[in-house]
């Protein structure tokens, strides 16, 4: 019966708008990985400049996205057919032309474009804290219509690397590859942080504001990465005659196949990367394993369709491994300050993965005999050459585009910001606002519980006789958390009038240990909260008890109370001077 009503109604027909509602679903879902990408990205910088990385991640993808409308689709195709065998069908899918004008062109243009958006995003991690939101905007300008749509046209749309048997089944390489090459590139070219690393050459530690959010956010990257590769490896449904197949073409299996590798490839990133932490520090490094686990998903990417199960557990084994030793070698030997630590997540896993695939290959790729015929590994080994040449040209291509276009923003003084705007944070100096305004710069806890309210809604002011008719000020220094304790204790004293900074400084309380990727570090300035409460009608002995009380925990770095004398004080609404001024 089901037969008969699907030929009445044309199985192609029907097959083509599920596969299409496929490619939609998954297109989607990898569109969710910018948001992944922004948390990501927000955890790993410092607080000043998280509205700034925010921001670069949402212009990304809204200029790029059109800039790939407009010209890069057609660019890429332009480049698969002047350098191999590309169609020309649909190839001015661009400002002058949508690809025949039907609605599967501009579902396969959108597919392709989350591709491109993904890339150019990478390259904002690295150049995280320094670089000019003009000038990233610039670079992804040319992402979308150039750099990208080159080496996407070399292989995807018909450019010679296919025909010399090279093979990167969803963008191990020509995705991540190219952005994490460029995120070092630009890195480079831009210079390091303020204060990164000192005259002598010596690391200094920069940790990121929220590991929360870098923890999110590779999570996000994680569950939008399925659509990633598994979205790349299905078609759902073939027509054959008046009959509808599950894949038809053997596709259903390769979606098997790729979700499996896909997945063994990110636990085992993780297990990497967090291993050789251990055995180099003593510890699991929580930002190792994350970024571990967006490595080993890099690095079985570029060939999850043709990996054996072995495959892929080996792969993301080598990529997650390979992260804290890359990562140390980009910092401590080329002195290039890569904040998100883009080039061992995205670049040397994917030209890893690229390269030594064929050691756990199925035999899947059409290649034919390839460059190198034979050899000791058979058809395995004639993989090899096409691999490795295809990553060296996709490599050098974004080394020089990227060097270019960096080096002439640099020599036109665009490139990077000015030192005071980077010491303020570029949330300031880039876009005026400021992510933890509580507060100022340096986040911190909201200090809006348990404070006293008069029935009016006014907090009662002090005022009156008592402290032998003087103004005394009450300073304290407390933990953090103690905060609402400290607030109660004082409206119950009648002294809810304060003023609350965050602060931090060192006394009896011990030095700790810190760890940033792998890196120790040692914190010696403790983060407070300083309290201060100009009082005149209430005793400031009673203010001082009440905050020391209230604050005590017993544990060496509960903090300190100060009483201080206040000269005067004035009114400035009222111009009241002295006691009645408090």
């Amino acid at each position: 019966m089901l037969d008969v009503a699907l030929q009445l109604e044309g199985a192609e027909a029907v097959a083509t708008a599920i596969n299409y509602s496929w490619i939609l679903t998954v297109t989607f879902l990898i569109f969710f990985m910018h948001a992944g990408f922004a948390m990501l990205e927000a955890g790993q910088v410092r607080s000043k400049n998280v509205a700034n990385q925010l921001t670069k991640n949402m212009l990304t993808w809204s200029v790029g996205v059109v800039v790939f409308f407009l010209i890069g689709m057609g660019f890429a195709n332009l480049v698969g057919i002047v350098t191999g065998g590309g169609s020309t069908d649909g190839w001015t899918l661009s400002m002058f032309g949508a690809g025949a004008e039907t609605t599967l062109g501009w579902a396969d243009w959108l597919y392709s474009a989350v591709f491109a958006m993904t890339m150019a995003t990478i390259v904002s991690g690295a150049v995280a804290g320094r670089a000019k939101l003009r000038a990233y905007v610039g670079y992804t300008f040319l992402v979308a219509a150039v750099i990208y749509p080159v080496v996407s046209g070399l292989y995807w749309y018909g450019g010679f690397l296919g025909d010399l048997g090279f093979h990167d089944f969803a963008g191990g390489m020509i995705v991540h590859g190219v952005g994490g090459i460029a995120g070092l590139v630009a890195a480079y070219m831009l210079g390091s942080r303020i204060g990164r690393f000192d005259d002598d050459g010596s690391v200094n530690v920069m940790p990121g504001h929220s590991m929360t959010f870098a923890v999110l956010g590779t999570l996000m990257l994680c569950f939008g990465w399925y659509g990633f590769n598994v979205g790349t490896a299905a078609t759902a449904i073939t027509a054959d005659g008046g009959t509808l197949l599950l894949g038809g073409d053997g596709s259903s299996w390769i979606a098997g196949r790729v979700a499996m590798t896909t997945t063994l490839g990110m636990a085992m990133g993780a297990i990497g990367a967090g291993a050789v932490a251990l055995a180099r520090t003593g510890k699991v490094d929580t930002l190792y394993v994350a970024n571990g686990m967006l490595a080993g998903l890099v690095g079985v990417t570029g060939t999850a369709d043709v990996l054996t199960p072995m495959g892929g557990i080996m792969l993301g084994l080598i990529a997650g491994a390979q992260l804290p030793i890359v990562f140390e070698f980009v910092e401590k030997r080329l002195k290039i300050d890569d904040v998100c630590a883009v080039f061992p997540v995205h670049g040397s896993a994917g030209a890893l993965g690229i390269v030594l695939f064929p050691l756990w290959s199925t035999g899947g790729t059409p290649i034919g005999a390839g460059v190198v015929p034979g050899g000791i590994l058979s058809i395995e080994s004639s993989m090899f050459a096409p691999q490795i040449i295809g990553t060296v040209v996709i490599a050098v291509w974004t080394i020089v585009a990227t060097a270019a276009v960096w080096g002439a923003f640099k020599a036109v003084g665009q490139a990077r910001v000015t030192p005071n705007h980077e010491r303020e944070g570029l949330d300031l100096s880039e876009h005026g606002t400021d992510t933890y305004p509580e507060f100022g710069s340096t986040g911190g806890p909201a200090a809006t519980d348990g404070g006293f309210v008069e029935s009016e809604g006014i907090v009662r002011p002090d005022g009156g006789v008592v402290n032998d008719g003087a103004i005394k000020m009450v300073t304290a220094f407390i933990r953090p958390d103690k905060l609402s304790d400290v607030k109660k204790g004082l409206a119950e004293v009648g002294a809810p009038s304060l003023t609350v900074t965050n602060v931090s400084g060192r006394g009896n309380q011990p030095a700790k240990k810190g760890q940033w990727r792998g890196e120790e570090f040692t914190v010696d300035l403790h983060q407070k909260v300083k309290v201060e409460c100009v009082v005149a009608d209430i005793p400031a002995a009673d203010v001082a008890e009440a905050i020391r009380d209230a604050g005590k925990t017993g544990e060496p770095g509960d903090g300190k109370v100060f009483i201080l004398p206040v000269e005067n004080a004035y009114q400035i609404r009222t111009g009241e001077v002295g006691p009645d001024a408090v």
